[in-house]
């Protein structure tokens, strides 16, 4: 089994306490986020666990516990965001030197090929039109040169819940370009000879249009590939049939919830509401099997305190 640390929340920059906590028991607890009275008891022990994939954008709070994890057996890569938007779109994310000096300490401490560089989701927009982001990733990519050897790119999605928030950043003088046409192409194929002069391999993810033209190939963020060669396992290539249909990711169990990073981008699909996010934080015990409120598995049904909002 894989398990993915978390595509919906950030759990090695703010809940590294209770993944070590679930680690430590051999379990954690997950309600289904779209029927809370389904609740999942996933097995974290070492022996269940094939993978972890941990998605992050500030890796140092779960840096000190990764000695645990070794010892314990656990075999784990990173997905580690780096950008340089504008704070009316990455409010509260860490800065590009922080950023940076973290990923380095992590790449040195478990090596370059365990820490993918996301820059991603790409938001085009008068504030970050294609010259803005050649000229960032480039800045990043030569001071992550050594330190990573793949880097991930996406083109923002809309998505519905996120639509009312991105249009009233139009008060704040940011007005979205439509990543069509030339300057789709023309990006795409900058930012893939740029990471090629840093030696850096670019991949897409969860891409509809087919990037292969353009000299980046499609991307696995849960990559059975990356894991046989690193790990020297043999784990079932089958595709997620719970991720998008352009997402080449392999099946993995998600212990996140939705609702629960307060870095609050404004472009994440993952937080509907940074009011529930508040609420939500709120609730949380470190100490708890689930990472918000306290949803045991024995009968499936929910604590009557901490439920999520």
């Amino acid at each position: 089994m894989i398990i993915s640390a978390s595509r919906r929340t950030d759990i090695p920059a703010f809940y590294s306490n209770w993944f070590i906590n679930r680690a430590r028991a051999g379990y954690c607890t997950v309600p289904n986020p779209f029927n809370r009275d389904q609740i999942s008891r996933i097995s974290l022990r070492p022996a269940d666990v094939e993978v972890i994939v941990f998605w992050t954008r500030n890796s140092k709070p779960l840096m000190r516990h990764l000695g645990e994890l070794d010892g314990q057996g656990y075999r784990y890569y990173f997905q580690f965001t780096v950008m340089a938007n504008p704070r009316v779109l990455d409010p509260y994310s860490p800065t590009i030197k922080e950023s940076i000096r973290t990923f380095k300490a992590l790449s040195d401490r478990i090596g370059p090929k365990r820490v993918i560089w996301r820059y991603d989701p790409i938001v085009l927009s008068n504030l970050t039109d294609p010259a803005f982001h050649r000229e960032k990733f480039a800045t990043i990519a030569k001071e992550l040169k050594g330190h990573t050897n793949r880097t991930v790119i996406s083109i923002v999605d809309i998505y519905k819940s996120i639509t009312a928030r991105m249009r009233r950043l139009e008060s704040s003088g940011l007005r979205l370009l439509s990543p069509q046409g030339p300057d789709l192409t023309d990006i795409v194929r900058s930012l893939s000879e740029i990471a090629g002069t840093y030696e850096m391999n670019l991949v897409s993810c969860a891409e509809e249009i087919d990037p292969q033209p353009l000299g980046v190939n499609r991307g696995k963020c849960v990559d059975d590939e990356l894991i046989a060669k690193e790990f020297g396992l043999k784990v079932a290539p089958k595709k997620d049939p719970h991720q998008r249909a352009a997402c080449g990711c392999i099946i993995s169990k998600d212990i996140g919830l939705y609702d629960t990073c307060p870095y609050n981008c404004v472009y994440c699909y993952a937080t509907r509401s940074f009011a529930a996010v508040e609420r939500n934080r709120a609730r949380h015990d470190p100490k708890s099997p689930s990472l918000i409120g306290r949803y045991e598995a024995k009968s499936a049904q929910r604590s009557l305190w901490g439920l999520i909002e």
